[in-house]
């Protein structure tokens, strides 16, 4: 099962990083025709190259419209994509200066109780993203400029939330038997970087 959630986790967390370049090249190309529509607007109103200028405000070179809802919602995806592989890997950030003097017995305690409040808060993230999503499509609301339904934004944040509810189900249960049989079944780390 450990495979399994694993290679799903990458997956997403690939997912997640192709979005997370499509977001960067939108966002640059949202800033760079926001600064042309500018530039183009000066030059007609100081009459430097007010033809050019004109030529290119008539061709439609400027802002794009609703690159903020297409960010918004990639960025959803994002936050949600990474968020299993980070679970899996044990790779959120510790303070393990504290737990690094502590007895093996002592540091189960903490890793259980770890991974119950991040099973708890995880799933409670994808019930709640579940039910803003079934609000949100009921309602048929849409986003301003481009007029698609809100729901899709939760519906691929879902995506990653509930993997990483799940992904966080099974490590809590891991932790828990690890704690009562009082033997290894996963390494501590999982094989993050710290």
């Amino acid at each position: 099962m450990h495979r399994a959630l694993l290679f799903l986790s990458r997956l997403m967390a690939m997912l997640g990083g192709a979005m997370l370049s499509l977001v960067i090249l939108l966002t640059a190309f949202a800033i760079a025709g926001r600064l042309l529509d500018r530039m183009f607007h000066w030059m007609v109103d100081a009459g430097v190259l007010a033809g050019l200028g004109r030529w290119m405000i008539d061709a439609g070179v400027g802002p794009m419209l609703g690159t903020f809802e297409l960010i918004e919602a990639g960025i959803a995806f994002v936050i949600f994509a990474f968020l299993p592989i980070c679970q899996i890997t044990g790779a959120h950030a510790s303070v393990d200066i504290f737990t690094s003097g502590m007895s093996d017995g002592t540091n189960r305690v903490l890793r259980a109780i770890t991974e119950v409040i991040f099973a708890g808060v995880l799933v409670l993230i994808a019930a709640q993203l579940y039910g803003g999503l079934l609000t949100k499509y009921n309602s048929g609301q849409t986003t301003l400029e481009l007029q698609f339904p809100v729901w899709y934004s939760y519906a691929i944040g879902l995506s990653g939330a509930v993997l990483a509810a799940i992904v966080s189900v099974y490590l809590a249960v891991v932790r828990i038997v690890e704690l009562f049989t009082a033997r290894t079944i996963l390494p501590p780390d999982l094989g993050a970087e710290h």
